[in-house]
């Protein structure tokens, strides 16, 4: 361990009992009732010595008091752990005890160096290093640099803390964190006292061997060896109760009872708002308001969390003390205390019954189970009970207006603090009233499932979320404003292009409404021959995978996250008028899911889907015998989530002339949305390429051309080059593809698809030669390309050469990897279009279908055999069984084309033609080279 991290941990051992106290330590020899331990030597180890070689902590309760003792010896093993040590800090409260320091010296072999020799001090600062997180801790830090530390040196520090909290009314407390395997320490023990006939309670909690308490004149004594054996490993959605530190805890509190009682005065309220206070003011516009106690309660809390702003006030016995109302108004700062008590000042003024609860903000789910101390405890807030229901009111919240009074915090166990005591209780989660975020999408998808859909998205946002993106506003320009926008669309919807881009903050409602006008890729997927899309998001958050295969986990329940809620409506326009299209899985749903609460209305009318839907999580426990059903539960959600279904065969866009296309609204609006995000980001390389993609599907060459020029003219790269050169080589620009394939391999010359480009565009202008020396210059270099670049040459030779010795290669190659499909696939269209070994070809195709995950590549190449064969009737039903997988194949529609026409029916097969060259205005080319023409 690291001198910080040591360091750390002792301080740890500390808790709270302030009496006031100097600002600067005392150097005094420990007390008498200390036990000096001795650092273990060297030799005594074997193997690498442990840097930590001694820990010794001692604690004595007495008088309300605890004194604390540590004693750390560290190893400098390494150049690293000397730069470690060579400073030293200890924190410490004045305001609530002394540091006092008994010993600093640095031990060099049988040598024993004084560090505080001639008077030498630690220095002392005043650090508020938590004011950023909110925070004043009025921690002192003691500092000293530690001179002439060398390597193999041993530094050693013996120091203590006093302790005493005059708001505990004489109870002492302890809460020690306990140092467990794996790490090593040479000698560690835990020491603690107390006199023989105080009420003292003990607990560690920790998996091992308790130890044993001993009397010793009129003292009860522990003694605990560090480290302890590494605890059992948990899993990570275990409760937070079985996933605690190791720690032993001592308190005089006699029940949690008693701690109630203890803490219960210092949340009185009478008296502290003056008749003629400024807050009295405020009191009375509370009584005058409408709505009833819950609007007068959602009143005061907001009154509260708007404006007092936080800050954690940790100093002059503030760890537990709450300032005065009067005090917070003024101020308008205060912590949990502070703010809770300003509020309990203000409802009991309205004649509200309302209580203070201690939470453990981090640990709620522990509560339960530790020793009975405030210790427990790190946070403090209101209940109420109205119309027979609790309300957990939060002065340190944000955000909470009279819809969310019922909600439920995620503290598990809390303590009411009542005059007569009181016993813990348990907070029992559900659902919130409000999600925290509502996202609205009204999409288009009017024209084709192929074509990108355009929306229109406004996403309101409470809670944290809103005072996250309200703070950040605050501090940003347009552009950082933007981005944000996008940021929180791009989570929710997918990566998109945006415009329209608006914000709207609405204090009465506390929420921001965030708004965006954005065209994504297109969410329909090819699945069982049919296009599908998602229409629902409500299962998309919701993970529930438990890990209980170990024996010692066999018990463990699941936590599920604590509550918050997402609502999400989706308004969706669908082509032809919705002809043809389907729901699938389940429309409506109302059901309890993996810690989830699922609600659904999914309706289809008229062309428009329209999706109403919230998921919350709740935050309850699963126990691990349920944990079986809720895992099939959620799978069978997940299948049955809603989905649309196109028809078999729904319009496409390349079904659709290039002018005729430029009509749908559909599409127009999806040129709006591209020019209004390139117009907010002229200079990002995204908008342009990717509206270039859109204009070539749509088949605005021209422009999708221009935005490829703008977009490398921004931010050039190999991907966009080789864009480029495929489609002016479509185009039939031959020079200007070369050219660009040329410069994509400069920027990436280890590129294969870069090469492969200029190889092809090489041969396809005559230089064949020279593409195949390039080829074969890679080949020779091998590596984990080196099998791509082997096809690659048989691809070249079976297209502009040498067919048979690109089927002898491709036999070698087979010879070597007879399972790769691809091969078998290559050889089989090089036979067919080239016309030779076409008794063998069959062979090949059908091999290949057989062994390829996705037949369609092969079975274009055996339509082309049977063509070749004279066979057109099989060449057709292989054709369409390509495109019924793929409809825009747009090499296989143009060789059903041919094939239809042969068959007589030229009508069917001049619309497939026309298909293929809109997709691919070289496909005639194409086919030419191998003398097949319509």
């Amino acid at each position: 361990m690291t001198r910080s991290g040591w360091l750390a941990a002792t301080a740890l051992i500390a808790m709270a009992a302030p009496a006031w106290a100097g600002e600067t330590p005392l150097y005094q020899p420990a007390p008498a009732w200390v036990e000096l331990a001795a650092v273990p030597p060297l030799s005594s180890f074997q193997g690498e010595p442990p840097a930590m070689l001694l820990f010794d902590g001692q604690q004595r309760i007495e008088d309300g008091r605890s004194w604390e003792y540590v004693d750390v010896a560290t190893r400098a093993g390494s150049a690293e752990a000397l730069a470690q040590l060579s400073s030293l800090t200890l924190p410490w409260a004045p305001d609530k005890g002394d540091l006092i320091i008994h010993q600093l010296v640095l031990i060099r072999g049988d040598q024993v160096i004084d560090l505080l020799a001639g008077g030498k001090t630690f220095s002392v600062l005043r650090r508020e290093e938590n004011l950023e997180a909110r925070e004043i801790t009025g921690i002192l830090t003691a500092t000293m640099a530690v001179e002439g530390v060398q390597v193999g040196d041993i530094l050693r520090i013996r120091y203590s803390t006093t302790m005493k909290d005059d708001a505990l009314a004489g109870h002492v407390q302890t809460v020690t964190p306990l140092f467990a395997a794996p790490l090593r320490i040479g000698s560690g023990r835990l020491r603690v006292q107390w006199p023989k006939a105080a009420a003292v309670s003990w607990k560690m909690q920790a998996t091992g061997d308790a130890p044993k308490v001993v009397t010793r004149g009129g003292l009860s004594e522990l003694n605990l060896i560090l480290p302890l054996a590494k605890q059992p490993e948990m899993p990570d959605d275990a409760p937070l109760r079985y996933r605690h530190p190791p720690l032993f805890e001592l308190s005089t509190f006699a029940s949690w009872n008693d701690v109630s009682r203890t803490m219960a005065p210092l949340y009185a309220t009478d008296g502290l708002i003056a008749p003629d206070a400024p807050l009295a003011a405020e009191l009375a516009k509370l009584k005058a308001m409408p709505g009833g106690d819950r609007g007068r309660i959602a009143a005061a809390l907001r009154l509260v969390q708007d404006h007092v702003r936080y800050l954690a006030v940790g100093m002059n016995g503030g760890n537990y003390v709450p300032q005065t109302p009067a005090q917070t108004w003024t101020l308008r700062y205060g912590d949990c205390k502070a703010k809770t008590l300003l509020l309990l000042a203000l409802l009991r003024g309205l004649g509200i019954e309302a209580e203070p609860v201690l939470a453990s903000a981090r640990m709620g789910d522990f509560v339960a189970q530790r020793l009975p101390s405030v210790a427990a405890f790190d946070h403090v807030f209101v209940r109420v009970v109205t119309a027979g229901r609790p309300l957990w009111l939060d002065g340190t919240g944000s955000g909470d207006r009279v819809e969310d009074l019922d909600d439920a915090p995620p503290f598990g166990t809390v303590l009411p603090l009542r005059m007569a005591g009181a016993d813990p209780m348990r907070i029992e989660p559900h659902a919130n009233a409000r999600a925290l975020v509502d996202l609205s999408v009204d999409a288009d998808e009017s024209g084709s499932v192929k074509l990108p859909s355009v929306f229109d998205a406004v996403a309101v946002m409470r809670g944290q979320a809103a005072v996250m993106i309200n703070l950040a506003l605050d501090r940003m320009d347009a552009k950082q404003r933007d981005d944000m926008i996008r940021q929180v669309f791009a989570s929710q919807i997918g990566t998109s292009q945006f415009s329209n881009l608006g914000v709207t903050q609405d204090s009465a409602s506390a929420t921001v409404t965030l708004r965006a006008r954005g065209v994504t890729t297109t969410p329909w997927y090819r699945n069982d021959n049919r296009y599908r899309r998602a229409v629902g998001k409500a299962l998309d958050g919701i993970s529930f995978a438990p890990d209980r295969a170990r024996p010692a986990w066999l018990d463990i329940p699941v936590a599920t996250p604590p509550p918050s809620g997402m609502r999400y409506h989706l308004r969706l326009k669908l082509p032809d008028g919705g002809k043809g299209y389907a729901l699938e899985g389940e429309q409506d749903v109302a059901r309890k899911v993996a810690g989830f609460d699922l609600r659904r209305h999914v309706t289809l009318q008229d062309g428009m889907l329209e999706v109403e839907e919230r998921a919350d999580a709740t935050g309850v426990e699963i126990p691990a015998a349920q944990v079986p059903d809720e895992r099939d539960r959620l799978a069978t959600a997940e299948a049955l989530a809603p989905r649309l279904v196109a028809p078999v065969t729904p319009l496409y866009h390349w079904d659709v002339s290039p002018k005729d296309l430029a009509a749908w609204p559909q599409v127009r609006r999806i040129e709006e949305a591209f020019a209004g995000a390139i117009a907010l980001t002229p200079d990002e390389v995204h908008g342009y390429s990717s509206r270039a993609i859109f204009r070539w599907a749509v088949g605005d060459r021209r422009n999708a051309l221009a935005d490829i020029d703008k977009a490398m003219t921004i931010e050039p790269d190999t991907g966009l080059y080789l864009l480029r050169a495929d489609w002016r080589f479509k185009l039939g620009d031959l020079p200007g593809a070369l050219a660009d394939a040329r410069t994509a391999r400069q920027l990436d010359p280890s590129s294969l698809a870069a090469i492969g480009a200029v190889a092809t565009y090489l041969a396809e202008g005559g230089k064949l030669e020279e593409a195949m020396a390039m080829v074969d210059q890679r080949i020779a270099i091998g590596g984990e390309t080196r099998d791509g670049y082997r096809s690659l040459k048989s691809s070249l030779l079976g297209t502009y050469g040498d067919a048979s010795q690109a089927v002898a290669l491709l036999d070698a190659h087979i010879a070597e990897k007879p399972g790769m499909a691809m091969l078998l696939n290559e050889r089989c269209w090089i036979k067919a279009t080239r016309k030779i070994a076409l008794d063998s070809a069959p062979q090949d195709c059908t091999r290949a279908i057989e062994l390829s995950q996705s037949s369609v590549a092969a079975l274009d190449s055996r339509a082309m055999v049977w063509f070749r064969m004279g066979r057109p009737e099989d060449a057709l039903r292989d054709l369409d069984a390509v495109i019924t997988q793929a409809p825009g194949q747009e090499r296989s529609r143009f060789m059903r084309g041919i094939v239809l026409r042969r068959l007589g029916r030229v009508a069917d097969g001049d619309v497939d033609l026309a298909v293929a060259r809109r997709i691919d205005p070289h496909v005639d080319a194409d086919f030419a080279r191998f003398g097949i023409k319509p």
